[in-house]
């Protein structure tokens, strides 16, 4: 008996290493991206003749010192979050869909047009019609380009880039034509909302509108359905190899409408927070760029719905800051936004770094 006992397994820290590790490339190399852009654009602030150091304090000081740093930061995180999974979604089927800024001015304009027609009904069906209306608008315009990609082959990245101006072209024209609120002179919009239908603010301490709470339950919701469910993993697979995935008998085409018309629906749930909770009527302040710094957001977070929130908020703290270091460091309000372009750019190059570093495999930590 005594040669047949063994003592119970104890993990060792290589065994631990050999599960962590290769998980930690996802999180090291965007890490390395970021400061990667951060000091690149650091010398360029250098070469303006201007110091890093009271920029990155600026930015600490507008977007996260403070209660109210804190509120400038969240009311610029739920579109945010919701466009960063415009991008998200579709990447897990290996597309790159990069036109949710139209999704939002559409799904701003349905929600503001449903808002301002359902004046007089009881709210909760008026809240409740705008979300649906906002949530079709823009998932049906984005399904259109996952459409496209499946039927006729059609570059979604094109497609959806192409679309987004078409979209923000027809919005306006709509806000200054047919749905023009005629007291609107300087600045055309659609009639305002009525109080009723007006979003609200969280009861946090902070003023922050309910679109936080909307978008943050939203990047739980697709990162359940990504990671815990059949229709997940089904499109994980399509996303790795579609030919497989067809010889497999999956729904490849529906899944990615499905998952294209998902995303949209996203960024047009956020075009309805912008309505209904910031500006009050569907204008040319929907086209804020929210759309385009959601697709860095979901490039930096490896399109992970979960790391979408935590990146969100940093970035969001970078936008809150654009009008405070406009005025006390003389630069343009464009600042943050070359910022953000230098990170993209890190990012992307930082694509051909996967899969390099025998570090980051558990073939490397196993035990000779």
């Amino acid at each position: 008996m005594s040669e047949l006992a063994t003592t119970p397994t104890v993990p060792s820290r290589t065994s631990a290493l050999q599960v962590l590790m290769p998980r930690a490339e996802a999180v090291v190399i965007p890490l390395v991206a970021l400061l990667t852009g951060l000091i690149v654009f650091s010398l360029f602030l250098v070469a303006v003749g201007k110091s890093p150091a009271d920029f990155y304090a600026l930015v600490y000081k507008a977007g996260f010192s403070s209660s109210f740093s804190w509120q400038n930061t969240l009311s610029r995180v739920a579109p945010l979050l919701l466009a960063a999974l415009c991008v998200a979604l579709p990447a897990r089927l290996g597309l790159v869909v990069i036109g949710g800024e139209g999704a939002i001015a559409l799904g701003g304009l349905a929600a503001a047009v449903v808002g301002v027609w359902l004046a007089g009904a009881p709210s909760v069906i008026g809240f409740a019609l705008m979300v649906v209306a906002a949530m079709l608008v823009g998932g049906a315009w984005i399904g259109a380009v996952g459409a496209l990609r499946f039927r006729r082959g059609v570059n979604e990245t094109i497609a959806s880039l192409l679309m987004a101006y078409i979209a923000i072209a027809l919005m306006n024209h709509w806000v200054e034509g047919m749905f023009r609120d005629p007291t609107s002179l300087n600045k055309p919009s659609t009639t305002p909302l009525p109080p009723a239908l007006r979003v609200g603010e969280m009861p946090i301490g902070i003023d922050v509108h309910w679109g936080f709470a909307a978008g943050v339950l939203a990047c739980i919701a697709s990162w359940v359905l990504i990671e815990r469910t059949t229709l997940g993993f089904a499109a994980r697979i399509a996303g790795d190899n579609v030919r497989a995935a067809q010889v497999q008998g999956l729904p490849v085409g529906k899944l990615i409408i499905g998952f294209t018309a998902l995303g949209g629906a996203f960024a047009g749930l956020a075009g309805f927070f912008e309505v209904a909770a910031v500006h009050g009527s569907a204008n040319g302040s929907l086209v804020s760029g929210y759309g385009y710094t959601g697709i860095l957001i979901a490039f930096l977070a490896r399109h992970n719905p979960l790391a979408i929130i935590p990146v969100a908020i940093l970035l969001g703290g970078f936008e809150a800051s654009s009008g405070l270091i406009q005025r006390r460091m003389d630069l343009p309000d464009a600042t943050v936004v070359v910022l953000e372009g230098i990170v993209f750019v890190a990012i992307l190059l930082s694509e051909t770094f996967y899969g390099r570093f025998r570090i980051f495999t558990a073939a490397y930590w196993a035990k000779p």
